[in-house]
């Protein structure tokens, strides 16, 4: 390892976090109603004031957690409580089973019930994450509560209040999605750190966890992880959807599975999780323009989603954590080549040094679409300001050695 281009790249790394942090508290936090807005434009300029309610939870967490990483500050603090009690206040749905809203007007009246439960995850871990540093129980019961909910709702425990239901007709195509115990396993590693009380419950849902996701959505046979399977594990691989593989997420994955990996001291998961992440990174990566493709197709036939060919922002910040928390783990080059080869790219493409932040979606060729933006429904202060501070905190452990 190339030690001075390696703190140059910490350098680069710190200074990134300190302008994505700034961003979202400048342009983002909503001082009248309580929350985040998302929608902002390339200069943080707000285009719409609907409220994406995965964000306020996400931006909840990211503000404790940084908290959790760098020491408490007032600014942080209010910020996370902020959209929690925004959450609380306008976000949850009493009428049905405390389910959460997918979005909301800017003042909090309901917009959209979405059927997942990806609301409640990111809920569960805000509220979790600021227990952690405040001491305050009422935040830890509501935590526990809800990723007891999406426990029982995911496993068929008990009935969606909501009411929904499934995607496809069931007595047609039943199905099972990576997302599901991808996501709860990352939930479940937040609860694990925050609430050590109940350390062996997140261990068995952990286990349970990745037991899923082996089981049913790796394909070694493949070299990928399928997002959409049978409910028993079928491949459904004569049907578009049942062909769809995001890179991003495999790597999200890979550096999730790592993590418990790391925790239980197997070293025979760390490995698979090696072999997912180098399996999407090599079919994942564009050859000719550079960058990661947001969808593929297992068997190489078109993709149908259109923007299959994009740049997208998050698997970046993915592709980032897993290549260096590999490095770290292994000191294999292989990996440090890779994220060396993805910070270039995130530098030249995604990182805007005249505005702050980055730009959340560039066309195949790596420039943004037009006009740019910095957030939307789906981009927020989350994977930006986690990879950086993941990846800041890796890089000052590898210097350290």
């Amino acid at each position: 390892m190339d030690n001075q281009a390696f703190r140059e790249a910490h350098r680069w790394v710190r200074e990134e976090l300190d302008r994505s942090i700034g961003f979202w508290l400048d342009h983002g936090m909503d001082r009248e109603h309580g929350g985040v807005y998302t929608c902002l434009d390339r200069k943080g300029e707000l285009f719409s004031t609907d409220k994406s309610v995965w964000m306020q939870g996400r931006c909840g967490w990211i503000f404790a957690w940084l908290c959790t990483n760098y020491g408490k500050k007032d600014t942080w603090l209010e910020a996370s409580r902020s959209c929690l009690d925004f959450l609380e206040e306008h976000c949850v749905n009493h009428g049905a089973g405390d389910r959460l809203y997918f979005t909301v007007t800017g003042d909090g009246r309901p917009l959209r019930q979405r059927r997942y439960f990806f609301s409640e995850d990111f809920y569960t871990m805000a509220n979790a994450e600021y227990y952690a540093n405040t001491g305050d129980r009422v935040r830890l019961e509501r935590a526990r509560r809800t990723y007891e909910l999406t426990y029982a709702l995911r496993h068929g425990l008990q009935a969606d209040p909501v009411g929904m239901g499934p995607k496809t007709e069931r007595a047609t195509r039943s199905s099972r999605a990576f997302g599901d115990p991808m996501i709860y396993l990352n939930v479940t590693s937040v609860m694990r750190r925050c609430d050590p009380e109940n350390r062996s419950l997140y261990d068995r849902r952990a286990e349970e966890c990745v037991e899923e996701i082996l089981r049913y959505h790796y394909r070694p046979e493949l070299k990928c992880v399928l997002e959409t399977v049978g409910v028993q594990g079928e491949l459904q691989t004569d049907t578009v959807a049942g062909r769809v593989v995001n890179p991003g997420h495999d790597i999200e994955g890979s550096w999730f599975l790592a993590e418990q990996a790391n925790y239980a001291s197997d070293k025979a998961l760390h490995a698979t999780a090696r072999d997912i992440f180098r399996n999407a990174v090599n079919a994942g990566w564009d050859r000719r323009y550079g960058g990661l493709l947001y969808f593929i197709d297992a068997l190489g036939k078109p993709p149908e989603a259109y923007e299959h060919d994009m740049k997208l922002w998050w698997p970046h910040n993915e592709l980032l954590i897993a290549s260096l928390m590999f490095y770290r783990d292994t000191g294999e080059e292989e990996y440090l080549d890779w994220f060396y080869r993805c910070l270039d790219y995130c530098r030249v493409h995604f990182a805007d040094p005249d505005w702050g932040e980055w730009f959340g979606y560039l066309r195949r060729d790596g420039l943004p679409t037009e006009p740019p933006c910095k957030g939307s429904t789906f981009k927020g202060p989350f994977h930006v300001p986690r990879s950086l501070v993941l990846v800041d905190k890796m890089m000052e452990e590898i210097l350290s050695r």
